[in-house]
């Protein structure tokens, strides 16, 4: 097997485990949108907190220690113990579940019939709040994030969540895929599979989607707007925390880890807004397309014969020029709602 063959097996490979990673975060966006029709420009914002939230309980780190130290006078920063990661990824789910509460109580409680722009703008402000009280509870270093995802030591015994080996044999050729980008590919699955039998088959989901539709006729027929917007934020907040969990694990918990909402974007034009498979299948699309073309692009002796040129880096563009294409087409997404109108 030539061996431009064996590398452009490996990328794709890779490229499907990193399309998992965008799809974790394009999920949170979907149950949102298709719960509320709201397009949460804080989403990576939540990815970030959620990570920062588990780091900080998990450290034993005291919340607001800056701001603390400054108006008292004194010099503390942890309790002085840690906390299992199990323990305190359940603590993190508990304050998202909060979060999401104040998110409804303070803010769309009050914009109910608004019109989506105000809500989308009612979003932005948000993403900044959240990384202000991000910054002033957990402070602004970067922090290294371990929840057991590649280390089986730190796990109770008998337990084991983590994959071992990482490189699989293929027609005779080892692939390298790495260990995280395995587990994360797993959790996703299983994420997807819950989220959908629950928007699909529940009484919630239902009602989840009939407060997207239309506020007004959702309240006439009994839905409780309060308690599906809290539902669907703590929701949102949960696969916000699995994301940043994934990315935090991988480069390390920092203020960029924000800006990996600007990588769901694309993802969420090829799936469409308001499918939860489509999250999932865009992403694919996305991390396997810019994967290959720089690999094409890059080192392919075929690309310089047909273009007379390589080039480097395209993995920062190529998805956005990928779903500016495809919305050419098919601006609904492949698996978006079709909007019926009379004209």
């Amino acid at each position: 097997m030539p061996d431009q063959l064996i590398y452009a097996m490996e990328v794709f490979l890779n490229g499907l485990m990193a399309g998992v990673m965008y799809a974790l975060v394009a999920l949170g966006f979907v149950l949102i949108f298709k719960a509320s029709g709201i397009f949460n420009f804080a989403q990576g914002v939540m990815a970030l907190f959620a990570a920062m939230t588990l780091v900080g309980i998990q450290k034993g780190q005291v919340p607001f220690y800056h701001l603390i130290n400054a108006v008292f006078g004194t010099n503390i920063h942890y309790f002085g113990w840690e906390i299992h990661s199990i323990i305190a990824i359940i603590f993190t789910v508990v304050v998202m579940i909060g979060l999401a509460w104040a998110v409804q109580r303070f803010i769309f409680k009050h914009l109910v019939g608004q019109e989506p722009i105000i809500l989308f703008m009612a979003t932005i402000g948000l993403a900044y709040l959240l990384e202000g009280v991000a910054d002033l509870m957990w402070g602004s270093e970067i922090k290294k994030l371990d929840v057991c995802l590649t280390d089986t030591t730190c796990l109770p015994q008998g337990i084991n969540l983590a994959i071992d080996e990482a490189t699989f044999n293929i027609f005779g050729y080892g692939f390298f895929i790495d260990n995280l980008d395995i587990t994360a590919t797993i959790i996703a699955i299983l994420l997807v599979a819950v989220l959908v039998a629950f928007s699909q088959y529940t009484k919630q989901g239902r009602a989840m989607r009939a407060v997207a539709d239309d506020h007004q006729a959702a309240l006439s027929v009994g839905v409780s707007l309060n308690y599906i917007w809290i539902l669907v934020w703590s929701v949102a907040g949960f696969v916000a925390l699995v994301a940043g969990i994934m990315w935090g694990a991988k480069s390390g918990v920092q203020f960029s880890l924000s800006l990996i909402a600007l990588k769901a974007l694309p993802v969420l034009m090829l799936g469409g807004f308001t499918s939860i498979p489509g999250a999932i299948v865009g992403g694919l699309i996305i991390g396997v397309g810019e994967k290959l073309f720089e690999f094409f692009m890059s080192s392919s002796d075929l690309a310089g014969a047909l273009f007379g040129f390589t080039m480097n880096a395209t993995e920062n563009w190529f998805a956005y020029v990928l779903a500016l294409i495809f919305l050419v087409f098919r601006p609904q997404g492949l698996f978006g709602e079709k909007i019926i109108e009379r004209v």
